[in-house]
């Protein structure tokens, strides 16, 4: 039964916070545009001390992000061994529905302290709620009740049907169909199914499948799925499920390709471990597509955090220096600076003008100044008492954390 540890402070916190909870919406990965962009939130005139819980709910192990539609929160974790999927009032953390299934997993050797996920975050889309468990399996629910609408698993085709350290590629959704890469390291499929029945729309490839995320965009006027898989940087027409364009960045050895990458302006930034920073533009000429490597520098380097972009500058968590902030100029490669070491061993991110918000897997959040300058940190508050992977989602007047275990809402 659901433990609501802390419950809301005050009245009016409840009264400020209902006039506003249907406005938010945060459906997916890094949001609605997979860009960690948060395009209503305005800062502060003056930043507080120190943030207020306002309530926490004991969730579950996992590293998805919360996400958000219509006053609700909707959140995918473990708890012993089933995965749990939980829909939340957003103002008061009171449990509208909770739904379970069973999901043994044993993950691969040296990722055992990451625990056994979900490490994909949900996406939400037209009243439904789609999932991927860390074994793969991709579910279709109904967001108002929580009813299970349709289940696929590839499994049996692939043997296995998650990548050696489980599933965390997140889904995504456009026209009506979820796309997901399902497989394992060696062998994988990019699929689209039909929301509403689940039936295969197209599928794309036979590489296997990553720890990255796929992102929609649209170059030159056609719409495409942009994937990072085990082999190469690859797009895809959204609509038809053909492939447009392929740039070979492969895993090799230990380096897994992790990070989602970035898109500015036509450049895709991609980062992997050990490998630096690389920015390549596809380009459409006379009905042929071709990819053009811009520039590609090694002083910073993305293990397993996700850049983001906010103006013309790339800001994210290098792993050289036991992990170091930087700042990069888009156009050119050059790093503008870099942050203290050791600021932690992962980070997520999240953008709006003026600033960028970074929580570290040891649970702090770092609100600091976009520019290419220097690193000029605002303020920085204590979120979470174990380790914060999942991306945190900035709300009008606070934040929500996913720690190891509980979820918390904070307020400025």
């Amino acid at each position: 039964m659901l433990r609501l540890s802390i419950a809301v402070l005050a009245t009016s916190f409840l009264i400020c916070s209902s006039n506003s909870v249907a406005e938010e919406s945060w459906t997916g990965w890094l949001g609605p545009k997979r860009d960690g962009w948060v395009a209503n939130f305005k800062a502060p005139k003056e930043w507080p001390a120190k943030l207020r819980k306002a309530w926490q709910v004991d969730v579950g192990e996992g590293y998805g992000s919360p996400i958000i539609s219509n006053g609700r929160i909707f959140q995918h974790a473990r708890q012993g061994q089933d995965e749990v999927l939980w829909c939340l009032d957003l103002a008061t953390g009171q449990e509208k529905w909770r739904k379970s299934w069973v999901t043994p997993f044993k993950i691969g050797g040296g990722g055992e302290r990451h625990g056994k996920g979900p490490k994909s975050c949900p996406v939400y889309a037209d009243g439904r709620l789609f999932t991927l468990s860390i074994n793969g399996v991709l579910t279709a629910r109904d967001a108002e009740s929580g009813k299970k609408i349709w289940k696929r698993d590839l499994a049996e085709r692939f043997e296995k049907g998650h990548p050696y350290w489980g599933a965390s590629t997140s889904p995504i959704v456009d026209g009506g169909r979820v796309i997901v890469h399902l497989g394992n390291c060696k062998a994988g499929v990019l699929v689209a199914f039909d929301a509403k029945s689940g039936k295969p729309s197209w599928e794309n490839g036979k590489d296997g499948t990553c720890y990255s995320s796929p992102l929609l965009v649209e170059i030159a006027g056609v719409r495409q799925i942009v994937e990072w898989n085990h082999r190469a940087l690859v797009g895809i027409e959204s609509k038809t499920g053909k492939t447009l364009w392929d740039f070979p960045h492969p895993h090799l050895g230990t380096d897994q390709n992790m990070p989602t990458p970035s898109f500015h302006r036509g450049r895709f930034l991609v980062g992997g471990e050990n490998r630096g920073i690389i920015s390549v533009e596809p380009k459409l000429k006379e009905g042929k597509w071709s990819i053009e490597r811009l520039w590609h520098q090694k002083r910073v380097s993305l293990d397993m955090a996700s850049s983001i972009v906010n103006g013309d500058h790339l800001y994210g968590l290098s792993h050289y220096g036991r992990g170091r902030l930087f700042c990069l100029d888009i156009s050119s490669g050059e790093v503008l600076w870099q942050g203290p070491g050791r600021t932690g061993e992962n980070a997520t991110f999240l953008a709006f003008p003026g600033h960028v918000v970074a929580l570290t897997n040891d649970g702090e959040l770092i609100v600091f100044k976009a520019t290419g300058e220097k690193f000029e940190k605002i303020a920085s508050y204590p979120v979470a008492d174990s380790q914060s992977w999942a991306p945190p989602v900035l709300l009008e007047d606070g934040v929500l954390v996913k720690e190891k275990e509980k979820l918390t809402r904070w307020a400025f």
